[in-house]
């Protein structure tokens, strides 16, 4: 099974920088926890099928060689030869019974893995062959310096363009524009999205937020599917609208929960965000008080005992 790399959104954090650029970016650790949990439970399901299957492997061959035993003692036919071919065949007898037991925990395995829900680690299992993608090429590791760098200048190159992306609601128009404009399926829209989902709660412009949100994830979905096939995100993005727009309900319900997941991040860190201005706010109007001594009066006031 192929896990993502997630590295690369381990040093998120979102500027407090009102400027529009957000050099100080690094996004989604507000995907990253969740994600890193659900890779865990997807290894330890796959080691478990793994050693099913060894069990399964194992029973068999044993079964082999107790069956080989009763033939050779069958053969034999002598007296002596009696009671071996009784505790042979007894061996026989209950190595078969342990061969449909893990066969059964097998089979157990297999089922309770179909109805696992899609994700965006699954993605790649059904229906997508990186036969028909691009195969991305190797780059070399930017510094921090140069992703700024990287961040800034796309931004402001393309920012018109990915706020219109943001604002798209049907699959086909999304996938239209993407079509028509390749080079928006980058990290650096993702993150460029992030930001303004947090600036827009921030805001208080919570339905615009929750609009910029699906696309957020759309953009997420479709980085984290080339990843997991190493291929170039321009080369599988219209694989995932078509299996988006044909998913059952068990990839919908998938979606969405990555989605309304992704939106209480988003109010979790506009909350900070507005409480951090809030502190630095009042701060700055106590400072403005201050008089002689270093008094400040509303504290004073404030400290004076009740008259009765």
């Amino acid at each position: 099974m192929t896990t993502i790399d997630y590295s690369v959104w381990d040093h998120i954090e979102v500027s407090d920088d009102e400027d529009d650029t957000h050099p100080n970016i690094d996004t989604p650790s507000l995907f990253k926890w969740r994600h890193q949990a659900r890779v865990e439970r997807m290894e330890a399901f796959q080691k478990k099928g793994e050693d099913l299957e060894k069990s399964v492997a194992e029973s068999k061959r044993r079964l082999q060689e107790a069956q080989k035993k009763v033939k050779e003692l069958s053969l034999l036919n002598t007296e002596e030869a009696k009671p071996q071919l009784v505790k042979a065949q007894e061996e026989e007898k209950r190595l078969k019974k342990e061969e449909r037991s893990c066969e059964k925990k097998l089979e157990e395995h297999r089922r309770e893995e179909k109805k696992m829900p899609w994700n965006v680690d699954t993605l790649s299992k059904d229906g997508f062959s990186k036969s028909v993608l691009n195969i991305k090429p190797e780059v070399k590791e930017e510094t921090e310096e140069e992703k700024e760098q990287k961040h800034k200048t796309f931004v402001e190159k393309y920012e018109k363009q990915i706020k219109h992306f943001g604002m798209l609601r049907r699959w086909d128009d999304s996938q239209k524009f993407l079509s028509d404009n390749p080079h928006l399926v980058c990290e650096e829209t993702a993150n460029y999205l992030v930001i303004m989902c947090i600036d827009l709660e921030v805001e208080e412009k919570h339905a615009l937020m929750e609009q910029v949100a699906h696309q957020t994830i759309v953009m997420q979905f479709i980085l984290e599917l080339a990843k997991s096939l190493k291929v170039d995100p321009r080369g599988c993005f219209r694989q995932f609208f078509a299996k988006i727009k044909t998913a059952d309900q068990q990839y919908q319900d998938a979606f969405n929960d990555e989605l309304e997941s992704f939106k209480e991040r988003v109010r979790g860190r506009a909350k900070i965000r507005i409480e951090k201005a809030m502190k630095e706010y009042e701060e700055e109007e106590r400072q403005k008080r201050i008089g002689p001594g270093g008094l400040d009066p509303v504290e004073v006031y404030d400290s004076l005992p009740e008259v009765h």
